[in-house]
């Protein structure tokens, strides 16, 4: 069993920055493909980036790509989503997500967090 805790929300202007954090509980986190998800008022849930259990290899979103980056700290137990020149249709709960391959974490996780809400104001 995993528990994914996020924090680093909050409030941002449009072409700011933001950096979440997401800390799991349990001694094999580093066995884990790790992920972030976002979810905007009235949309599905949609993939943001994924990273692979030592970090080796990445994954973004195509509306991501360039601007978000997604780091993994294993002896911390925590995932990073470094997010830059963020844009108001952005504005969504961002969820953490764990599965035990990144094919995994991507499509079905099998374990997510509560989520964070991110606002970008206009």
């Amino acid at each position: 069993q995993v528990q994914l805790v996020e924090s680093g929300g909050g409030l941002v202007q449009a072409g700011g920055s933001l950096k979440l954090s997401c800390t799991a509980s349990g001694r094999t986190f580093s066995t884990y493909a790790m992920g972030w998800f976002r979810q905007a008022p009235g949309k599905e849930r949609e993939f943001v980036a994924a990273i692979s259990w030592m970090g080796g290899s990445t994954y973004y979103g195509e509306s991501v790509k360039g601007r978000f980056t997604i780091s993994r700290d294993n002896a911390k137990n925590t995932v990073y989503l470094e997010m830059n020149s963020l844009k108001p249709e952005e504005t969504a709960v961002y969820y953490c997500a764990a599965g035990l391959q990144t094919i995994v974490v991507r499509t079905r996780p099998e374990y997510w967090g509560q989520g964070t809400q991110v606002t970008v104001s206009s």
